[in-house]
């Protein structure tokens, strides 16, 4: 049982011989199950302060200032 748990942990086959002769291979079993996006992530963010608070200073999209990256550029539908 000792090396089924071996196998199981560290996912590497394990060879099982007989007078210097291979006859049976343990490998561990692979979860064909497909993964769902929902959840995939879980547990791979930490959040560090208040995130509901409000800012400090206005971002540009509130207080009206654009930014000048596209001022060449026309919204889509616009007319030439």
């Amino acid at each position: 049982m000792k090396l089924i748990d071996e196998v199981a942990t560290t996912h590497e086959p394990l060879v099982i011989g007989k007078r210097g002769k291979p006859l049976v291979k343990l490998v561990p079993i692979v979860d064909e199950t497909p993964k769902s996006m929902f959840g995939y992530m879980k547990g791979t963010v930490t959040i560090h302060g208040d995130i509901l608070a409000p800012l400090d200073e206005l971002w540009s999209a509130e207080n009206g200032d654009g930014d000048d990256l596209y001022s060449g550029l026309r919204p889509s539908g616009g007319k030439k």
